[in-house]
């Protein structure tokens, strides 16, 4: 063979290697599917110094004879629930980032011409999983799902899967080095065998037109390129159609109908949507609304819409850990119910399934974004590949979600060519699987113009986007250069624009004067936010507010001994789950809207 050829051949083998070994898009609805929950308590070994793929301990070798021996067992040793983080399972682990290898057995039963996937909710931030001894993937990001087809891998009886989890924070990482929230590591969301049938409904995809009433448009796509039946049913509309996938096993229609209901935050309507093919079937509740922007407005539904939000993390303070359940999303949204919200803000990441569903039932609408925050390197084409991988697999798991009304695409970075390029490439991703949305970042450039004397912002890029938001610390980060009655916006005139994040930090029944900002104190923080009320009346394309942030919340950033103790103290709710008096005024100010 010639050295060129050989060179080719060799490349190609081992690009084969690698693709095979990357986690797949995962189908639609997965919650909807034949599943077997693989939650509960695994094994665990912390690899301080990354010697666990060195040593093959995903071999899980014992000892046969009189001469073998291995620095390592699985058995009686550590255990870690899953789903969590790992930082609030045990205190040696608060700060721990690294690698910590997970394993478990378990069984299955294979139905014969079944095909069967290993599902993670979400693993932060990267991992390899190996299946009975062999690497079957691996995935980058610490908040979207991914899944592998194990139907050859897997045996009925007593298999052993091993996952080495490393949430090492690297400059090329999303998010990279530094950011204001904790970095929990390990295996955060649900695990589940997804078993299917051999060509099975992969993708589909049935919303309302983005400005159309009465029209629902439909796409339906299986796991092959085959031809057969598909049947899309709206029972409570009388709405079904039975089409033909065509050469690439997909379908496209559209359903007509006055009688639909539309969601919105006062009635989330939601249907029972079916799908089935010669060979598979799956339902869930969908919802239909229309959003879209004209001017400086933003309609919902035909009307002109005032958001008002409030932003979380995917955190339970008083636990100290990740969020990953039902009740801890009942937990999160109930407190926003009681504020008064119609909006979340899902900062700054994809946040758990369970949050997004129940947010849709209690009608909240949603803004859902990549942590594309500060920091990042938008030179790196490596980086700006795993943004776009981020994106679609957020897209692709949420878009279904009549809530989901904003795609957020980044917050608080730099103009600059790369900058712009990167972000740009996001748009594109996203209207190339979905414009039904409306497109926004976050932004934290608005400058006072002591000339003119009103705030400006100088950058062209918020022409790329629908809506325009604004992160400003009046009277934290940055003092009055004027009066709040006084302070005019000049800031992206003709378009929508969301004060996206605002406020300041106090410690929970502290108090102090209401007028020095280094108290500390509940009433200077409750004079804060009276005076961004008060120049909120003065920003004439403002459609909505969303103060930072609902809950006080862990991050390293915050170092004050005694005020702070790695606390961001920011949340309108103590960390105990105690309201500020700030609370009571975005209170009375979203009743008042």
């Amino acid at each position: 063979m010639k050295p060129r050829t050989f060179y080719l051949a060799l490349t190609l083998f081992f690009s084969l290697i690698f693709s095979n070994a990357i986690a797949q898009q995962t189908m639609t609805n997965v919650y909807g599917r034949n599943v077997q929950s693989l939650n509960g308590k695994w094994d665990a070994i912390i690899d301080l110094y990354d010697q666990g793929r060195k040593n093959k301990i995903f071999l899980n070798k014992k000892p046969e004879t009189k001469i073998d021996f291995y620095e390592y067992s699985f058995d009686n040793g550590l255990r870690l629930n899953v789903p969590s983080d790992w930082n609030s399972q045990m205190p040696e682990l608060k700060y721990y980032e690294g690698t910590i290898w997970y394993a478990r057995r378990f069984d299955i039963a294979k139905a014969a011409n079944n095909r069967t996937f290993l599902y993670f909710g979400a693993v932060s931030y990267r991992c390899r999983i190996y299946l009975n001894g062999k690497e079957i993937g691996q995935h980058e990001g610490g908040f979207t799902p991914f899944q592998i087809d194990v139907t050859d891998a897997v045996k009925e009886k007593d298999n052993f899967l091993a996952v080495e989890v490393n949430n090492t924070r690297q400059v090329d990482a999303i998010p990279a080095m530094a950011f204001d929230w904790w970095n929990y590591g390990g295996i955060t969301r649900d695990v589940f065998l997804v078993s299917t049938p051999k060509v099975f409904i992969e993708d589909y995809f049935i919303q309302l037109d983005k400005t159309k009433a009465t029209q629902i448009n439909a796409s339906v796509k299986l796991s092959e390129k085959v031809s057969q039946s598909v049947t899309i049913e709206i029972p409570e509309l009388q709405l079904k159609q039975t089409l033909k996938t065509d050469a690439n096993g997909e379908v496209k229609t559209s359903f007509a109908s006055k009688k639909i209901k539309r969601w919105s935050p006062n009635s989330p309507t939601l249907y029972k949507v079916k799908v089935s093919s010669e060979s598979d079937k799956i339902e869930e509740q969908i919802g239909f609304r229309n959003v879209w922007v004209k001017g400086e407005d933003i309609y919902l539904n035909d009307k002109p819409i005032f958001l008002k939000s409030i932003s979380f993390h995917e955190e339970i303070p008083q636990r100290k850990g990740r969020a990953f359940s039902e009740a801890d999303a009942v937990m999160l949204l109930s407190e926003a119910k009681a504020l008064g919200c119609n909006m979340i803000r899902l900062a700054h990441y994809p946040q758990n399934e369970y949050i997004v569903r129940l947010a849709e039932k209690m009608g909240f609408l949603l803004w859902e974004e990549i942590p594309i925050w500060q920091g990042i390197d938008f030179k790196n084409e490596a980086t700006k590949e795993k943004a776009g991988k981020m994106m679609r697999e957020m897209i692709m798991r949420d878009k279904n979600r009549v809530a989901l009304t904003f795609w957020g695409v980044a917050n608080e970075t730099q103009p600059s060519p790369p900058r712009n390029a990167f972000i740009k490439s996001l748009i594109e991703i996203t209207k190339s699987i979905d414009t039904t949305r409306l497109i926004t970042a976050a932004f934290d450039l608005v400058r006072f113009n002591k000339e003119r004397q009103v705030f400006v912002m100088d950058d062209p890029f918020i022409k790329e986007l629908d809506v325009v938001a604004i992160n400003k610390y009046m009277g934290w980060y940055h003092p009055w250069p004027v009066t709040p009655d006084k302070a005019i916006w000049d800031v992206a005139k003709g378009q929508p624009l969301i004060v996206s994040e605002f406020g300041g930090e106090a410690l929970y029944g502290k108090t102090g004067d209401a007028d020095v900002v280094s108290s500390w104190s509940e009433d200077y923080q409750a004079t804060l936010y009276r005076e961004n009320l008060e120049m909120f009346k003065y920003i004439p394309n403002l459609r909505g507010t969303s103060p930072w942030v609902l809950f006080d919340f862990r991050s390293p950033f915050r170092f004050h001994p005694t005020n702070q103790e790695d606390w961001n103290r920011k949340g309108l709710v103590s960390d105990q789950g105690y309201r500020k008096k700030a609370w009571y005024l975005m209170k009375e100010y979203y009743d008042s809207k």
